[in-house]
């Protein structure tokens, strides 16, 4: 299993898609299957029946998870790419900003 980029409570802004432009924070991270959900972002309706914990039933809003390849980190209000450096105990993420690296946590 590979390091994923981004993490829960990331800030990320969605770059392709019918949310293209929406930023919003990461609530959390599908490392297997490569998918984020994403605050505010790709709401789909669910349309239930009346049950025990919903007695009324209804159409439901919620978030559905799109493709982590569909967002990029916000740094400092702008979207950056991210990576590594160091090795093992000292591997940290880094923003890729201007041909920089800034370290992130």
């Amino acid at each position: 299993m590979s390091t994923m980029k981004i993490k829960k409570d990331d800030l990320v802004r969605v770059i392709t898609g019918k949310d293209k432009g929406k930023e919003g924070k990461v609530l959390s991270v599908d490392t297997k299957n490569h998918k984020v959900l994403v605050e505010g972002v790709n709401k789909v309706f669910r349309h239930t029946k009346p049950n025990m914990q919903n007695q009324q039933g209804g159409i439901i809003e919620k978030e559905a998870p799109i493709d982590i390849s569909n967002v990029m980190y916000l740094y400092k209000g702008k979207p950056v790419r991210v990576g590594f450096t160091g090795e093992k105990k000292d591997k940290v993420r880094v923003a890729k900003v201007d041909g920089k690296l800034e370290k992130i946590d």
